[in-house]
C-alpha cells in the first residue's frame, strides 16, 4: 500500500501521479481530536472543537510541506458545480458552494473533506492543472467527474486524454446498500451501464461508487485512471466512514497542489 508516514500522520498518496504534484489523502491518524472524530477531523461543522479542527488541518500542510494560508476549500453540497481557484481562498470569506476545484496557481493547495464519498484527484501535466472532485450517489448521478473534466477543457484547453485521474478511499460496493430512490436515480443517470453498479447482496442492492466514477471519468475521454479500491466503512480504524460510523464519526482530508 503507497502509506507515507509524518509525525504520526499517515496518509495515502498515488502512483499515478509524478513527484511535481503534491497529494494526499489522509487517514484518521496523527490529530488531536477526541472520540468518535479520533484523531485527524478536519470537519468543522460535526460537533468537534474549531480549534481541533484548525491545529489537524495545519497539521495535513505541514506533512506535504505545503503552507495552510495557501488553502482553497469550498462548503460541499453534494453537487456538481465547479470553482475555479485562482487565488487561495481568504480565510476572513464565506464558503462557496461547490463539489469541484480546479487550480493552475502553484501557490493554491486545493483541500476537500471527506466520510464515505468519492475523492477524486485530476492532473494535466501538459496543461499543468490539478483539480478535485468530491463524488457521493448524488454527485455520481449528477456527473460530477465528466463536468470536472468537461471545465478543465473548457477553462484550460485540457485534452482529457492527457488527464491523470485518481479515484481514492471510499465506501465501497460491499457496504453501500441504497434504496428505491437512489436505484432509480443510477439507472437514469447511466442507462445501460446500471446494471453493472448496482449489485444484488441477497435481499438488498448496493451502489458501486467507485465504478460508477471510473464511467464517468472514462466517458469524458479520461485514459489513465488510478483507483485505490479501499473502502472506508471496512477500514475504520484508517478512515472515518459516516455509514460505517452510525453518523457519529469525523471527517479525514484529501489534497492536491502543484508544485512550483
Amino acid at each position: 500500500m503507497p502509506f507515507s508516514y509524518h509525525n504520526g500522520l499517515r496518509y495515502y498518496t498515488f502512483e499515478i501521479f509524478p513527484n511535481n504534484v503534491t497529494q494526499a489523502v489522509f487517514t484518521r491518524q496523527g490529530g488531536v481530536s477526541p472520540r468518535p472524530w479520533d484523531s485527524l477531523n478536519v470537519g468543522g461543522s460535526i460537533g468537534d472543537e474549531i480549534t481541533h479542527v484548525r491545529e489537524n488541518r495545519i497539521r495535513s500542510f505541514k506533512a506535504l510541506g505545503r503552507v495552510p494560508e495557501s488553502i482553497h476549500d469550498v462548503w460541499q453540497v453534494h453537487s456538481a458545480d465547479v470553482i475555479f481557484a485562482d487565488e487561495p481562498r481568504p480565510l476572513d470569506t464565506d464558503y462557496q458552494k461547490a463539489d469541484i476545484m480546479l487550480t493552475d496557481n502553484p501557490q493554491v493547495t486545493l483541500f476537500m473533506r471527506f466520510a464515505d464519498c468519492t475523492p477524486i484527484l485530476l492532473y494535466d501535466p501538459k496543461k499543468q492543472v490539478a483539480g478535485i472532485v468530491h463524488s457521493g450517489w448524488l454527485g455520481t448521478v449528477r456527473g460530477a467527474p465528466r463536468v470536472a473534466v468537461q471545465a478543465m477543457k473548457n477553462r484550460y484547453s485540457s485534452n482529457p486524454a492527457d488527464i491523470l485521474a485518481a479515484i481514492g478511499p471510499a465506501i465501497g460496493p460491499d457496504h453501500y446498500e441504497v434504496g428505491e430512490d437512489v436505484i432509480l436515480q443510477v439507472q437514469d443517470a447511466f442507462g445501460a451501464d446500471a446494471e453493472s453498479l448496482l449489485e444484488k447482496h441477497g435481499e438488498s442492492v448496493h451502489f458501486n461508487l467507485w465504478k460508477g466514477n471510473q464511467i464517468l471519468l472514462e466517458e469524458a475521454g479520461v485514459q489513465q485512471i488510478e483507483t485505490a479500491s479501499i473502502c472506508t466503512a471496512c477500514r475504520t480504524n484508517d478512515w472515518f466512514s459516516h455509514r460505517g460510523e452510525k453518523g457519529k464519526t469525523g471527517r479525514f482530508g484529501a489534497m492536491i497542489a502543484l508544485e512550483n
